[in-house]
């Protein structure tokens, strides 16, 4: 059974993003194994030159990359990704597990984006969206993407 990481930076704090998360994971079981990881975040300060910005995404992507093992096949959630529909998606994660790719993690960084060390260390970067999302909301949308891909592989209904 295929296990999927999400890795993440910061907690969720409204109950119904944490509801929603405990109903997708509970529903992902039938698929496969689900994981959460979060690291802390870092607090940025009002108005942060970008050198303050970028030690910030330095210190989480530090962070990251200690939860990062090497039989993980990283996706890194970053607007500058491939973009995929939910078949295509589906497809590549099926590709990935046919590849021997047991174990997929995918990080979605903090309210900076991620550091370049993760985006290097990932085995590939996807955009959901050029919008931007709340990061506790992105582990929502990713969650049902992964439901959906799985029963897109399964030739089970699901909403188009």
């Amino acid at each position: 059974m295929v296990q999927f990481t999400i890795l993440c930076v910061g907690k969720i704090k409204e109950k119904y993003f944490t509801d929603a998360v405990k109903e997708y994971i509970k529903r992902m079981s039938r698929y496969a194994r689900v994981e959460i990881v979060e690291v802390p975040d870092e607090k940025t300060p009002e108005g942060a030159s970008e050198a303050e910005e970028e030690q910030i995404r330095r210190i989480e992507g530090e962070r990251l990359l200690k939860k990062i093992s090497d039989k993980m096949y990283v996706a890194a959630l970053d607007l500058r990704g491939r973009e995929y529909d939910s078949v295509a998606f589906s497809e590549h994660l099926e590709e990935r597990m046919l590849r021997g790719n047991s174990h997929i993690a995918v990080v979605i960084g903090g309210s900076l984006g991620l550091h370049r060390d993760v985006l290097d260390r990932a085995d590939e970067s996807i955009c959901f969206s050029k919008m931007t999302f709340p990061h506790q909301l992105m582990r929502v949308i990713l969650l049902e993407q992964l439901y959906r891909a799985s029963r897109i592989q399964r030739g089970e209904p699901y909403h188009k």
